[in-house]
């Protein structure tokens, strides 16, 4: 749906709520499903990680062998042996390079394999996000804030690819080091080995604890990340409101509480996560201690050689390092499965229909609608459109009035089926409105709000925006309709000046003027007007209205008027309050009966006098 209609998006909006759905198990299952796509290319990953690993755990007991000889010489030497034979030396340590350079080159191939995945799979994820939001129905963004959505996007995909990309490799290249060290171990010695061995439940048992104390803050932390994203762009947005009103105090402390719940589940679980590597290193070095007094005690009875134990102390450091480098990972992985969590979840909201078998074409349809006891409420138990009746003919003006909340907005969301009516139905040319696909249904609209909307580009692209394929001529054409051709011609570039994100660099009437050179541009079937001349001067109003009135010779045409002054040569005028037509007719009739019309009618004139 385009911004354009975000005068038509005013509900209320909640903050998501904190809690979040505790499914760790399944949302990993979801991430590996989605990952299965690149399952050929992971399993490279894994074989050159393990190609790594093991090339690089060879390295010490090749070391070793080294570092034997060198002893077994100097003891040679002292015994008036041949001493240290470099040859040899330089054999061993030219296979260690050798081996070494492998392991890089396996772990550079791996890398970048890996990176390349998960590079793919958050291109392809915020394809998905972004196809998402443009199936999604109006009403999900009238529950939720833009900072939210947005954050689903932005912070928690990255925190995912980050994650992934650093987390799977380190998996991989831990489970091998431990595996490859202990066999390695195992054949040196294995009391040795016991004794490091020891050491794994203590690392289990810290790894337990850990996780299971920070799993609970990861999530409020991606939580409340969304949530401070969600009040920045708000008051971002809304800057000059806060400034005339003097909100800023109100604006600041707002946010104050926002970040401070995002520092308290931050810090909690970053802690966690730093703690981990501090505390493995400890248990490592106790270990460390037992296995090098177990060493040196062997050394003594000859079981061993030298050598083999500065091999064993480093399988040990290979051996226990891994454990807290997985302990580790495992807290990047719970954020990710908690940032994959609200992605997962963004994804599997409930999808507008675009579609229905056999939809109605839209061509050669004139633009007839019927409204046949039409009830309709946001919530099952607060109905606002009671028992809604009314026809129009095509090429009608029809005009919608009545006070703030009387569902005048409510109707024009149903007709464009931004919300389904609960019972009743809406008819264009006798067809059922829910009998067409939604797309093709709203090419036969156009529209021009009060609340202009023009995107970061050029004049030219913003008023091409009503119709894609149309050319340069029918732009300037549909300007000239409009009365902004002149305008344009004054500007530095023309129609190739490019406004910005909030289309500040002109002014609002000018703003106005552009949106309604594309709904002429578009050359719809059904207008619709939501005072749409409010915001530009009573001599620019004028021209509007005369480049409108020929805009709207043999359309259907809905304008919502605020200033019942401006729709006096209506076809019908439909007099709304509390969801009901309590009145409809031209604008004599209206006043001749004397009724609800009359009365609001004569209390904006008297408004006026009294001004």
């Amino acid at each position: 749906m385009s911004n354009q209609n975000k005068r038509y998006n005013k509900r209320p909006r909640n903050m998501m709520s904190s809690e979040k759905a505790n499914d760790f198990k399944g949302t990993l299952k979801t991430l590996i499903s989605y990952l299965s796509v690149y399952k050929v290319r992971i399993a490279f990953v894994i074989v050159f990680a393990i190609g790594s690993t093991v090339f690089s755990i060879v390295g010490p007991k090749i070391l070793g062998n080294a570092t034997t000889e060198i002893f077994n010489g100097l003891v040679s030497k002292i015994s008036g042996g041949k001493g240290i034979d470099f040859n040899k030396i330089g054999q061993i340590l030219t296979m260690l390079i050798g081996l070494y350079i492998v392991s890089a080159l396996f772990s550079y191939v791996q890398s970048f394999i890996m990176t390349d995945i998960s590079q793919k799979f958050t291109y392809n994820l915020r394809k998905s996000l972004s196809e998402k939001i443009d199936k999604m129905p109006v009403g999900y963004f009238e529950t939720q804030t833009h900072g939210e959505v947005l954050s689903r996007i932005t912070n928690d995909v990255d925190t995912l690819s980050q994650s992934l990309n650093q987390s799977l490799i380190q998996i991989i290249t831990s489970f091998c080091s431990i595996i490859g060290s202990l066999v390695m171990m195992l054949s040196i010695s294995w009391q040795m080995t016991l004794v490091a061995v020891l050491i794994l439940p203590f690392s289990m048992a810290i790894i337990s604890f850990v996780i299971k104390r920070s799993q609970g803050y990861f999530k409020q932390q991606q939580s409340h990340l969304g949530h401070v994203n969600g009040q920045v762009e708000e008051v971002y947005g809304g800057q000059n409101i806060v400034k005339v009103f003097n909100g800023e105090d109100e604006a600041i402390n707002s946010f104050s509480k926002e970040n401070e719940q995002l520092y308290q589940s931050a810090w909690k679980s970053q802690f966690f996560s730093g703690i981990m590597q501090p505390i493995m290193s400890f248990v490592g070095n106790i270990g460390y201690v037992g296995v090098s007094i177990l060493g040196g005690y062997l050394a003594i009875k000859g079981t061993i050689t030298v050598g083999n134990i500065q091999s064993f102390i480093q399988y040990t450091r290979s051996f226990t390092m891994p454990i807290g480098q997985i302990a580790q990972v495992s807290n990047m992985l719970q954020s990710a499965v908690a940032s994959a969590e609200r992605i997962f979840e963004f994804l599997s909201e409930k999808e507008e229909v675009q579609t229905v078998p056999n939809p109605v074409s839209i061509n050669g349809l004139k633009g007839n609608v019927e409204f046949k006891n039409v009830n309709f409420g946001y919530t099952p138990d607060r109905t606002i459109i009671n028992n809604f009746n009314a026809n129009i003919k095509d090429g009608q003006t029809i005009a919608i009035v009545g006070p703030t909340g009387a569902g005048k907005t409510t109707i024009v969301k149903l007709l464009m089926r931004f919300y389904d009516v609960n019972n009743g139905a809406i008819l264009v040319d006798g067809h059922n409105i829910k009998d067409f696909n939604r797309r093709d249904l709203r090419k036969m609209f156009g529209m021009v709000l009060q609340d202009t909307w023009l995107f970061n580009g050029t004049i030219m692209d913003n008023i091409r925006y009503g119709r894609l394929d149309a050319t340069d001529e029918e732009v300037i054409a549909a300007a000239k309709a409009a009365y902004v051709h002149h305008f344009i011609q004054t500007l530095p570039e023309g129609y190739n000046m490019v406004l910005n994100e909030e289309s500040t660099n002109i002014s609002q009437g000018q703003k106005q003027l552009l949106t309604i050179a594309r709904a002429i541009l578009a050359n719809p079937e059904i207008l619709i007007l939501d005072e749409a001349t409010s915001s530009v001067d009573t001599r620019t109003e004028l021209r509007i209205q005369k480049a409108m009135q020929n805009l709207m010779k043999g359309r259907t045409t809905f304008a919502i008027a605020h200033r019942l002054s401006t729709i006096r040569d209506a076809d019908l005028i439909l007099v709304m309050n509390n969801g009901d037509i309590v009145e409809q007719g031209t604008h004599e009739q209206l006043l001749k009966a004397n009724g609800f019309y009359t009365s609001i009618y004569n209390s904006q004139f008297e408004s006026a006098e009294v001004i």
